[in-house]
């Protein structure tokens, strides 16, 4: 088994987190091994995406079998995920930052939330499913504290880049930024944008089309 040193796509990236997600499911009810096809239909895609990406990484399975499920498991672990761990940082504690708080607490043993900022002081100070709360006054050096290196940023998108700005000051190498506000950073940032309006849209055109609306 041969890790890839090389730098995955991000689509590819994508993927590998979604089998992972699935293969856990498959382990947990017991199955040993799995093939091509059968992670594909799990997915919505073909055996050959499938198969393209689980070779980008150094694995192969066996033509009786296919790929063993643990073993896979743990490669996509060693690909993904950091030996010691990453520390994450959700900015903006309103409905969204607490639902993603208690939702991914817990979920991945290598990437955990461990603080939440907001400038309201109703929500300073508070623990959201064990993730306290500062003010956002505190940002750079909580950051630093903590050894945060990932910030989501889920505050009003009139606020987006102002927040962004500090988190690169502050020294943080990934953002997530769920606004709906489009953000500029330094290329040694990495930026993932997620626009829920535009997935909803995404949605409903493809229903339109399917419903010959």
């Amino acid at each position: 088994m041969v890790i890839s040193s090389k730098t995955l796509p991000d689509k590819t990236v994508e993927r590998l987190s979604q089998y992972r997600r699935n293969l856990l499911i498959c382990l947990a009810k017991g199955k040993q091994h799995i093939f091509s096809h059968e992670i594909a239909q799990l997915h919505h895609i073909t055996p050959v995406q499938v198969r393209r990406d689980i070779m980008l990484i150094g694995y192969s399975g066996t033509l009786r079998k296919g790929y063993d499920v643990k073993e896979l498991i743990d490669l996509i672990g060693k690909i993904l995920d950091t030996d010691e761990g990453l520390r994450v940082g959700v900015i903006g504690v309103g409905n969204l930052g607490r639902s993603l708080i208690g939702y991914f607490n817990g979920k991945r043993s290598k990437l955990s939330i461990v603080a939440g900022f907001d400038a309201n002081p109703d929500k300073v100070d508070k623990v959201y499913a064990g993730v306290h709360c500062y003010h956002f006054d505190k940002l750079s050096e909580i950051i630093a504290r903590e050894n945060i290196s990932i910030g989501i940023i889920t505050v009003p998108a009139e606020q987006a880049a102002d927040v962004a700005e500090k988190l690169v000051i502050a020294g943080i190498k990934g953002i997530l930024n769920f606004t709906p506000k489009p953000l500029n950073v330094s290329p040694h940032v990495y930026l993932q944008e997620y626009d829920m309006v535009t997935s909803l849209e995404k949605v409903a055109y493809f229903v339109k089309k399917q419903a010959g609306i």
